[in-house]
C-alpha cells in the first residue's frame, strides 16, 4: 500500500522550501520595522471560539471547519484564521493592562475544507498582523500601508489596494433591512446559500463566489448611504491618511470580507496578474470582537494573507532569483585520509558558513558535477597528493579560476573571501 498527501494538502519540498523560507523572512524583516511583535497560538481551539468569532452565518462556520472530538468529549477545531485565536489569548493573558496599543504579528498553517484551486488548499498558510487597543483610523492605514510595503519589498508589481466601510452595530440594522428589501423580489434567482445568508446576514451575500448571484447584487444598494456619521467620518479620515501616506487606493463599494467581527474599515491587496484568485491579502477593523469573546470592549484592527497565493504572485512576476541560494562551499575529497583532513575544514566553516560534501567516495568528476549543480560558491579540493604536499586547490565556481594553497591557510582564506561576499550582498 502507497499512501499519498490528503487531498487539498502537499508536501514543501527541499527544492522548493527556500521560497517559503525567502517570503517569511521578508515578512518577519517588514512586521519588525513596524512595530509588530511574534506571538505564536495553539494550532487547535475550542470551537466556539471560532463560531462565537467568526459568525455562525459564515460559510468558514458553516461548511469548512475542521471539528473534531477529544477523549473527554470536548469540541475542538483547527483552527481556519488567526485572528480569533490571537484575541483568545490578548484577553486571555491582559496584554491590555498597560494601557498601549499591542501590535501582534503570527505566521503558520490554518485549514479549512474547501474545493481545493489553484492557489487554495485545505491546509494552507497564512501571515498576518493584529493591532489591538487604538479606535485610530491611523492604524487602519498603517495596517494598509504594512500591506502594499510587504508586498513591495517582496518585488511584486501591479498591486491595487480596494478599501470599504463595514459599518457598525449602530447603521448595519438598518442596511440590512434595506439590503432586504431591495433584494426580496429576486430571491428565488440566488443560490441556497444566499437564501441562508439573506435571514441570517444579508451583508453575507456580497461573498458569494456564484457569478449569477453576484451579477444581481451589483444593482443592489451601497452601505455608504446607510452609513452613521461617526463610521463615515473614520473612513474619511482613513482616506486622508493613506493619501498623506502616498499610499494608492480605490474605494471599492461592493467590497465584503467573509467573517463577521469586521466593522468600520475593511480592505484587500488585488495582483491584477493572478485572474479570479487576486486577492493577496484582506483586513479591516474588529471593534466588536474582544468584547465578544469575554473581554473589555476595545477597538482592534488586522489583516491575514496566504503564503501560497503570494508565492504564486511572486512567480507570476518572476520576482524570484533563478534558484535556490546553493552552499558557500563544496567539500570535494579523494581517499581516507582527505577525509579526516576534511573534517576538521568542515567543523571549523560550519561556524559561520553553508558547507556540503561527498558521501558516497564519488569519483572527482562526479563531485564536481554535484558541487555545479548545487550552485556552491567556492569548490576545495583535496586528494591523496594534495594532502601529501600539504596543500589544496581552492576553486571559485562562478568565475571559473582556481588556485592552490596551504592548507592551513584554507580557512581564513574562505572566510575572508565570502565575509566580503556577505557585506556587498548587504
Amino acid at each position: 500500500m502507497r499512501f499519498k498527501a490528503p487531498r487539498g494538502t502537499r508536501d514543501l519540498l527541499p527544492e522548493d522550501i527556500w521560497k517559503w523560507q525567502h517570503v517569511e523572512r521578508v515578512f518577519r524583516e517588514t512586521a519588525d520595522r513596524f512595530g509588530y511583535r511574534e506571538i505564536r497560538v495553539p494550532i487547535f481551539e475550542e470551537t466556539d471560539l471560532f463560531a462565537r468569532g467568526i459568525g455562525d452565518s459564515t460559510d468558514i462556520v458553516r461548511k469548512e471547519m475542521y471539528t473534531f472530538e477529544d477523549r473527554k468529549g470536548r469540541s475542538l477545531t483547527l483552527r481556519p484564521e488567526g485572528t480569533a485565536g490571537v484575541v483568545r489569548s490578548y484577553i486571555e493573558h491582559n496584554m491590555g493592562r498597560n494601557a498601549r496599543v499591542t501590535k501582534l504579528h503570527y505566521y503558520g498553517p490554518m485549514f479549512r475544507y474547501e474545493r481545493p484551486q489553484a492557489g487554495r488548499y485545505r491546509q494552507f498558510w497564512q501571515w498576518g498582523l493584529e493591532a489591538i487597543g487604538s479606535a485610530s483610523p491611523a492604524i487602519d492605514a498603517e495596517i494598509i500601508h504594512f500591506s502594499v510595503s510587504l508586498h513591495e519589498r517582496l518585488g511584486i508589481a501591479g498591486t491595487e489596494a480596494r478599501i470599504n466601510s463595514a459599518g457598525c452595530a449602530a447603521c448595519t440594522p438598518a442596511y440590512n433591512e434595506l439590503l432586504r428589501s431591495e433584494l426580496q423580489p429576486r430571491l428565488d434567482e440566488f443560490c441556497d446559500d444566499c437564501h441562508v445568508r439573506f435571514e441570517k446576514n444579508p451583508r453575507r451575500m456580497f461573498d458569494c463566489k456564484r457569478k449569477s448571484c453576484l451579477a444581481i447584487l451589483k444593482e443592489a444598494p451601497s452601505i455608504h448611504a446607510s452609513l452613521c456619521d461617526e463610521c463615515r467620518g473614520h473612513f474619511e479620515r482613513a482616506k486622508e491618511h493613506l493619501t498623506k501616506m502616498s499610499v494608492n487606493f480605490v474605494v471599492d463599494e461592493t467590497q465584503a470580507r467573509g467573517l463577521d467581527y469586521y466593522t468600520k474599515t475593511i480592505f484587500e491587496i488585488h495582483h491584477t496578474g493572478l485572474g479570479a484568485q487576486s486577492a493577496l491579502c484582506g483586513g479591516g477593523r474588529y471593534d466588536d470582537l474582544v468584547r465578544e469573546l469575554g473581554g473589555d470592549p476595545t477597538p482592534a484592527c488586522g489583516v491575514s494573507g496566504g503564503v501560497g497565493r503570494l508565492i504564486m504572485a511572486l512567480e507570476s512576476d518572476g520576482a524570484f532569483p533563478e534558484g535556490a541560494p546553493g552552499p558557500d562551499v563544496y567539500m570535494v575529497c579523494l581517499g581516507e585520509a582527505a577525509q579526516l583532513a576534511k573534517a576538521a575544514m568542515i567543523a571549523v566553516l560550519r561556524g559561520s558558513h553553508t558547507v556540503e560534501t561527498d558521501y558516497q567516495d564519488r569519483s572527482l568528476k562526479a563531485q564536481m558535477r554535484e558541487a555545479g549543480k548545487l550552485g556552491a560558491r567556492f569548490a576545495v579540493i583535496v586528494g591523496e597528493d594534495e594532502l601529501a604536499r600539504g596543500v589544496a586547490i581552492v576553486r571559485d565556481m562562478a568565475a571559473g579560476e582556481q588556485q592552490e594553497m596551504s592548507l592551513d591557510g584554507v580557512v581564513a582564506y574562505l572566510e575572508d573571501r565570502l565575509g566580503a561576499t556577505k557585506e556587498e550582498q548587504r
